[in-house]
């Protein structure tokens, strides 16, 4: 049986991605923050997940800590014998115009969403180039393509995602290890729920379907740069944004 970490899976894309790979016959490795909220809702995504008929199991872990991402590879390799798939998600977000952006504002959105791809990438490559085989998907954003007032820091850290999937690619793509990523636009989430009636139309004004698109969607793509029908598509950066900004 083929296993996939999903880091910062507890909830959103994350879960839905976890869920997605689950049915698709992986064991899944639902990586959490280390708090009771997290924990709750990762025990209740894993449990979904069982229903397929795989191994599921939580682990928390700030994959913002080299350790404890070392940690929490060192665990999977011992519980499920090997790592195959690597989904890079977690993430923060710490919204403010430049003028009014803290330096902390700055360096925890870093050390969250770019750092860990780091973090994990080390370790988990390890196992993988001793197996001769893995995949990767980071998760990016349009934020990272196009830019986004109020999302220096969103933006510069998922911008450097993307750089840093293509290196990735470069560098283990003769161990027969592909790296790729999502970009994905305005997902329906509960942080969209929340937006003005006025926001949420402009926003929808720049996206040639006209909706929003939905997790499911995202887990779907990922789903495929998993699978064998992906395997020489390296490298890339795959846009789902139901034609945001074309």
């Amino acid at each position: 049986m083929a296993t996939a970490i999903i880091t910062g899976a507890s909830q959103g894309i994350g879960a839905c991605i976890a869920k997605r790979l689950a049915k698709d016959g992986f064991d899944v490795i639902i990586n959490h923050y280390p708090s009771d909220g997290d924990k709750e809702k990762a025990l209740a995504a894993a449990e979904e997940c069982r229903a397929f008929g795989v191994k599921a199991e939580c682990i928390a872990a700030d994959v913002s800590k080299f350790d404890q991402c070392e940690a929490m590879v060192k665990q999977v390799k011992a519980d499920f014998g090997g790592i195959d798939v690597l989904v890079n998600n977690a993430g923060i977000t710490k919204d403010k115009l430049l003028a009014r952006m803290s330096e902390d504002d700055y360096d925890i959105v870093i050390a969250v969403n770019q750092k860990s791809v780091y973090n994990m990438t080390k370790h988990v490559t390890s196992v993988m180039m001793k197996q001769r085989h893995g995949r990767i998907v980071n998760v990016a954003s349009v934020a990272g393509l196009y830019g986004n007032p109020g999302q220096m820091n969103y933006s510069a850290s998922k911008a450097a995602i993307i750089g840093m999937t293509k290196t990735t690619a470069k560098e283990f793509g003769s161990r027969n290890i592909t790296c790729n990523a999502v970009a994905p636009g305005f997902i329906h989430t509960p942080m969209t729920d929340g937006l003005s009636d006025e926001l949420k139309a402009k926003m929808l004004n720049a996206v040639a379907l006209r909706r929003y698109g939905e997790p499911e969607e995202i887990a779907s793509v990922v789903s495929f740069l998993v699978s064998d029908n992906a395997s020489y598509v390296t490298g890339q950066v795959i846009e789902i944004s139901g034609g945001l900004e074309m």
